[in-house]
């Protein structure tokens, strides 16, 4: 398995799963796989893109097995904790540990040398 240090390496060969003999640097692999799979449409058929990430392609057979190990699924699985978090609303400038504090009037974040706008720069076209 490939150490964490490549995964991020934007210079590292991927194996394209289309042409064994394509190697793609890892930048420029997502816009190769939508040209080899146009090239290739009879590989295409028998390969199935990873629900987490667009990147993965398998065997359609092997599908399964790669999602119960995909390393991106903790990614997903992450997001959807964190949506499910019934007390954390958003509040723009503020944490959610902060929320527990907010009293009475708003603080302004901006930089003393700059000042919000009193209005929006345009109308609305249903509030006319």
């Amino acid at each position: 398995m490939e150490a964490e240090d490549d995964l991020d390496d934007p210079e590292r060969l991927i194996q394209c799963p289309y042409d064994k003999q394509h190697q793609i640097r890892a930048c420029r692999f997502p816009y190769h796989l939508v040209k080899c799979r146009r090239s290739h449409p009879e590989v295409a058929k028998l390969l199935a893109t990873c629900p987490f990430n667009a990147r993965h392609l398998v065997p359609q057979a092997d599908l399964a097995d790669h999602i119960s190990k995909c390393r991106d699924k903790v990614f997903i699985e992450y997001d959807i904790e964190l949506l499910e978090q019934p007390n954390s609303p958003f509040v723009w400038g503020m944490t959610n540990s902060g929320m527990n504090s907010v009293t009475s009037g708003q603080k302004n974040y901006l930089p003393s040398s700059v000042r919000a706008p009193e209005s929006f720069p345009y109308t609305a076209s249903w509030k006319e």
